[in-house]
């Protein structure tokens, strides 16, 4: 039996010698990876949206704004299990994104969902603009 998660939830998240402090939560539907100056001020973040369909990644960072990719999984060989990568991607639907992490965001810290929130409503209005 498959058991699905429709709650975004902490989960183990290997720390990087060197690299930016980094906290994982997980769904059926969503990751949200969040990295962490040294000082605890967020350094930006990835949510990964649409895991078993058309899997897209928009990435904000502090200092460069926003990046929205394609998930390629490159698992296409069933003799092979590669490693994921970003590629170019256009339209999100950022509207509908929003209202997913909204409502699978609602036991997450107020400070990490507002924070989701605000970049979100801020690449919606980027995206009209």
């Amino acid at each position: 039996m498959v058991v699905r998660r429709a709650m975004l939830t902490e989960q183990p998240c290997r720390q990087v010698r060197d690299d930016f402090a980094r906290r994982w939560m997980s769904d059926d539907y969503m990751d949200l990876i969040i990295w962490f100056e040294a000082d605890g001020r967020v350094h930006g973040f990835q949510l990964c949206y649409d895991k078993t369909g058309e899997e897209r990644a928009l990435t904000w960072v502090a200092t460069r704004g926003f990046s929205h990719h394609a998930v390629e999984s490159g698992d296409t060989n069933p003799n092979a299990n590669c490693t994921p990568i970003l590629v170019a991607d256009g339209h999100m639907p950022v509207e509908a994104v929003s209202r997913e992490f909204t409502r699978r965001s609602a036991e997450l810290e107020p400070e990490i969902r507002k924070l989701v929130t605000a970049r979100l409503d801020e690449y919606a209005v980027q995206q009209h603009a």
